[in-house]
């Protein structure tokens, strides 16, 4: 490479969370993703595992399938890989990853797993300015040196954060999102005692994640005496997202309050010098931020509320980071 010569790789890569399975291919120029595919994607429900998904993205390619991946998963890889773990278990799915067997089973001669927010960490130390849209704080770049903290609401709520200095990154992959949950106001007390009577605990992710705007829908009704239908999370967010429902709109907006808390609570805990919010369904919302409380949530940390006015934050708009994640993964695994 140091003659100028451009050595070009090509890998399989997977983002695997509790709903989708998302497989596309991968090209890697000197270590660098030059380009990603269109993803696959994948209802994980309507497969009994990994490698029957696996499977079925390979029928669907209409080249070699190639002799490397790069996997992005919902569980804790790199603690199971510290303690010998034989098997991953997926927080929000019934798959089961043996990662001893992995890359047999899938005929692969190298494979990186990966911790998908981890992926979405090595993504946020390598993707240009342009895949970033500002949200609060100074309207700056993503800083080339010290942490930035990544977040994002899903299915559950990932959480990792990156040491940049200059061009060499460390990602820090995390279970961030089962913190215990802070309510801040009587609104959050009567949630927080919801969930408590149905899971005991409740964590950061029963509040900020997709499936929690039921619980929030539920405890708004509740509170103003209103009778509603059981509705999922995805009527709920169709209701919010289509403006045709108030009380729903008052809990998407009770959500940003404490998306924003929580990322303002992770900045302070990485001390972080930025923090990214990433995924699909912070990416919907991408139009609402700003007239949300997200902003002032994210920055009311009491003597810190001066320092927390500093710290720019910004939203993933790269279609797929966890994929283009994977690949740069998988390049810093192999020394490319």
């Amino acid at each position: 490479m140091g003659n100028g010569t451009n050595v070009a790789m090509k890998i399989a890569v997977a983002d695997i969370g509790g709903t989708h399975a998302r497989f596309a291919l991968a090209t890697l120029v000197n270590g660098a993703v030059a380009s990603l595919d269109k993803a696959t994607v994948f209802s994980a429900a309507q497969y009994s595992s990994l490698e029957s998904a696996w499977n079925a993205f390979t029928m669907t390619l209409g080249e070699d399938v190639p002799r490397h991946g790069a996997f992005a998963i919902a569980a804790p890889v790199e603690c199971a890989a510290a303690i010998g773990g034989q098997e991953l278990r997926l927080a929000n799915s019934a798959w089961h990853i043996r990662p001893a067997s992995l890359q047999r089973e899938l005929g692969l001669d190298r494979l990186t797993l990966v911790n998908d927010f981890g992926a979405v960490a090595h993504a946020v130390a390598k993707l240009p300015d342009q895949d970033f849209h500002h949200i609060c704080g100074p309207d700056i770049a993503v800083p080339r040196s010290g942490v930035i903290s990544i977040c994002g609401p899903g299915t559950g709520l990932g959480v990792s954060a990156v040491l940049r200095t200059g061009n060499i990154h460390h990602v820090i992959a995390t279970e961030g999102g089962h913190q215990d949950f802070a309510p801040l106001d009587s609104i959050e007390d009567r949630l927080a005692g919801r969930l408590r009577e149905r899971h005991g605990r409740v964590s950061i992710e029963r509040v900020v994640a997709g499936p929690a705007i039921v619980a929030i829908y539920q405890t708004l009704a509740e509170i103003e005496n209103s009778a509603v239908p059981a509705l999922d999370d995805r009527a709920i967010w169709s209701l919010a997202m289509d403006d045709h429902d108030d009380l729903a709109l008052a809990a998407v907006e009770r959500f940003f309050l404490s998306l924003g808390a929580v990322a303002g609570d992770l900045a302070l805990a990485h001390g972080a010098r930025a923090v990214v919010i990433a995924g699909g369904l912070a990416l919907r919302l991408r139009d609402r931020f700003s007239g949300s409380g997200f902003a002032a949530r994210f920055s009311a940390k009491g003597r810190f509320e001066s320092l927390m006015a500093t710290v720019p934050v910004k939203l993933v708009t790269h279609p797929n980071p966890g994929l283009y994640g994977a690949a740069v993964a998988f390049a810093q695994e192999h020394g490319l």
